[in-house]
């Protein structure tokens, strides 16, 4: 059985009952997990009968990765690195295995080196397997945190809509009541023009819309003047007549235009005019929020458009913080530096935005959600230099060696692949012949991507850290 095991096929008999001998035979039950993510390892595990799932967890998630049967083996990267097991194995169906502890596997290389060969493959072709799926794990993962990111941001303004609509047919209701009214008051002519004047005035309301900060200080006067005047319930027509301007010096030339008894259903009128006007201003601002949010979300993901395009970095990059904007918002203070007349740059646009996501998300997370974001991007001869940089801790200089290798982490446990920078570094370099670098200390982390204009002309070799 052992030699059916394709880095044990060259053994002899005698070598192949030693190792069946130094092995110890484990039975594990459907369920039961033998080999642990993130635990030491010291055996590699051949499969005599039953079946087994291999899985890595991925945040909330747990990923497959593989089932393995009887003449398969695994563990074996654990014991060739000497460190923690990266991925768990279960059995799906009682089964029997042999498990080799760490000594006589080392033996068995020693003295066969065609068993270390085809170890090799074995374990390349695993790598690929395991990296491919995760991939596509994280790409799963990015599409989650992109639907509950958009979510987030269409929610802020769809509620507002719903809100106004509401508001809006007793707004208008109130205001067709007063224009009846209106309608049956005996007035000069002189208050005849001067009613044709406030109904411009709310049709044009827009013209004398004030900041929030001079709405609240020209309301507190304005109710206090309303409420002198007689004016039935004015808290209900000062917030919209103060959002327009209308200050106790504007409206007192309006005073002396009517008699004394039409001036509160003249200003009952103009107050409800003007709050209908509001409420129909919200829900174009939000309809406008939405139509923003759907753009930009076209855009990031470059639907129905060629992969290659020529791509306006400032705002590939802007699309990119709009989607992550429900991270940024509740601590992260973003600084944009873009070069005016920055030029566009043939590329993968939809993989870009891919680069820009995990740089900035991981950005993000080393700051714990509070600090400094910096996003800019100028040109350099024939080439672009995009800055990403956060104030987080830094990046400490063992880290640094390996930030970019895939799998390798300095998170918790099941918490991320290990894949970001490694995929953003094989988008740039690999796919667009550009370089990324970055340098880290105390306070500030900062990455640099540097993509030539067209993807025919590489960008010029860089060294790719500095940790200091």
């Amino acid at each position: 059985m052992i030699r059916q095991v394709p880095i044990f096929a060259e053994l002899n008999e005698a070598e192949a009952s030693e190792l069946w001998h130094a092995g110890e035979r484990v039975n594990v039950a459907p369920g039961e997990v033998f080999i642990r993510e993130g635990e030491q390892g010291g055996s590699l595990y051949i499969i005599l009968v039953g079946a087994v799932e291999v899985t890595k967890q991925d945040g909330e998630h747990e990923v497959t990765l593989a089932t393995r049967g009887p003449g398969e083996f695994l563990g074996e990267m654990s014991l060739l690195e000497q460190a923690a097991r990266t991925a768990s194995v279960r059995a799906t169906e009682p089964s029997e295995l042999l498990a080799i502890g760490s000594e006589a596997f080392r033996q068995l290389l020693a003295r066969r080196p065609e068993a270390a060969a085809t170890l090799l493959r074995t374990v390349t072709s695993r790598l690929r397997s395991t990296e491919a799926s995760l991939v596509q794990s994280d790409k799963l993962a990015a599409l989650g945190t992109l639907a509950a990111g958009l979510a987030h941001e269409l929610n802020n303004p769809a509620a507002a809509i719903q809100r106004s609509t509401g508001y809006l047919s007793e707004a208008f209701e109130g205001w067709r009541r007063r224009t009846v009214e209106l309608s049956m008051l005996a007035m000069t002519q002189e208050e005849r023009q001067g009613l044709a004047e406030l109904e411009r005035s709310i049709a044009d309301c827009r013209a004398t819309r004030c900041s929030d900060a001079e709405a609240r200080r020209i309301e507190s006067r304005l109710s206090q003047r309303l409420e002198a005047l007689g004016i039935a319930e004015p808290w209900e027509i000062a917030p919209a007549m103060a959002a327009y301007g209308w200050s106790v010096e504007r409206l007192e030339p309006v005073l002396a235009i009517f008699a004394a008894a039409h001036v509160d259903p003249v200003l009952q009128w103009l107050g409800r005019g003007l709050a209908a006007q509001q409420l129909m201003e919200e829900i174009e601002v939000a309809s406008k929020a939405i139509s923003s949010i759907v753009r930009s979300v076209k855009s990031y993901a470059y639907l129905d458009q060629a992969p290659v395009q020529d791509v306006d970095i400032a705002m590939s990059l802007d699309d990119t913080l709009m989607i992550l904007n429900h991270k940024l918002k509740q601590g992260v203070a973003v600084t944009r530096m873009y070069e005016p007349a920055l030029p566009r740059i043939e590329a993968y646009a939809g993989e870009l935005n891919q680069v820009w996501t995990n740089l900035i998300d991981n950005a993000v997370q080393a700051m714990g959600g509070e600090g400094r974001l910096e996003v800019g991007a100028k040109r350099l001869g024939d080439e672009v230099e995009v800055l990403i940089a956060d104030s987080g801790p830094g990046i400490p200089e063992e880290v640094g060696r390996r930030i970019f290798e895939p799998f390798f982490t300095t998170k918790a446990q099941g918490v991320g692949t290990g894949l970001g920078l490694h995929i953003a570094h094989n988008i740039v370099v690999n796919r667009h012949r550009g370089r990324i670098s970055f340098t880290s200390r105390p306070g500030r982390t900062e990455f640099r991507i540097v993509l030539p204009l067209r993807l025919g002309h590489p960008a010029t070799p860089e060294k790719t850290y500095v940790v200091r």
